[in-house]
């Protein structure tokens, strides 16, 4: 489970808001981790909110505590975040953290300011030279990235269309990076999630797993998270295709709950009982992570 999931429990990152936002937390990630397990989970999707400080003793406190969990971890980071600074971080540093940590995946975010007006800037020079840059960080830390034994993941994030995370995984053309599909980032650059997951599946060694629903009224097109299952993208079909194309053996699943008007306390109560419907979606629905006959079932993410 990506982190981000709990956000208004203090958890991932406070990402879109009009301005700077952090949620006081109200669970921490050594209490997330006994959930994950109470939860059947295998691993965590984490940022630098969840470790809430990266000094060494930290970092070691949450490699014991994910060892006796007996859960992997993921590392989700960002060049520049618009929203929350706090995720941001150097592929050094980001390489250097999550070894530390005990985490086998490190996911970027690219962070790239697009043109506008933005539709058909897929691949536009302006954006071709952010990602020439990002290019050169990356290449110069491969060999830490080989040293260090991690798996690195580039996202299409809601800035980046799949043929650009495509072009610059077939520019670093190494084994250790790959892309991490989100199932329904596409749309914030107004390409079809369905399209850019076929697109990405082949190149993908993580996934964002998540739902959305659409909603047209007079003020306009919206989008809002929701359970997996629950929305308006095909996650059957989504599943089907990363199962027959991509070369995963997990996914990390995601959901993002709003605010309407109810209270923070009520949203948070409905944003943990919003991962609790996909988990049972995603097992009973999906057989996302189903075992042999006789053992537990449980949802890997």
């Amino acid at each position: 489970m990506h982190t981000y999931t709990l956000h208004l429990s203090g958890l991932g990152e406070s990402w879109g808001f009009q301005e700077d936002h952090a949620f006081e937390q109200s669970i921490n990630l050594l209490e997330l981790m006994d959930l994950a397990v109470e939860w059947g989970l295998d691993g965590l999707h984490i940022t630098n909110v969840d470790l809430v400080t990266l000094d060494p003793e930290r970092l070691a406190e949450v490699k014991a505590a994910a060892k006796a969990h007996d859960l992997y971890l993921e590392y989700n980071v960002s060049f520049d975040a618009p929203c929350d600074p706090r995720v941001n971080s150097t592929v050094k540093d980001a390489l250097l953290n999550a070894k530390a940590m005990g985490a086998d995946l490190v996911k970027f975010s690219l962070d790239i300011e697009r043109p506008r007006p933005l539709y058909g800037t897929c691949m536009h020079p302006d954006v071709m030279r952010q990602l020439a840059v990002r290019y050169d960080e990356f290449k110069e830390n491969l060999p830490l990235l080989e040293e260090l034994g991690l798996t690195l993941s580039i996202e299409n994030h809601c800035d980046a269309y799949a043929d650009e995370v495509i072009w610059l995984v077939k520019q670093l053309n190494h084994p250790q990076v790959g892309a991490c599909v989100d199932t329904m980032n596409a749309m914030n650059v107004l390409e079809g999630p369905e399209a850019c997951i076929e697109k990405m599946a082949p190149y993908a060694n993580c996934c964002h797993f998540c739902d959305i629903e659409l909603v047209v009224d007079p003020d306009g097109v919206h989008s809002y998270g929701t359970s997996i299952g629950k929305g308006d993208l095909d996650c059957a079909k989504i599943l089907r295709t990363l199962r027959e194309n991509a070369p995963l053996d997990r996914i990390t699943f995601e959901v993002e709950y709003e605010i309407g008007n109810e209270t923070l306390e009520v949203a948070r109560e409905k944003e943990m009982q919003a991962c609790l419907d996909s988990i049972d979606y995603l097992r009973n629905t999906l057989k996302v992570g189903v075992r042999e006959v006789n053992q537990p079932v449980h949802a890997k993410a």
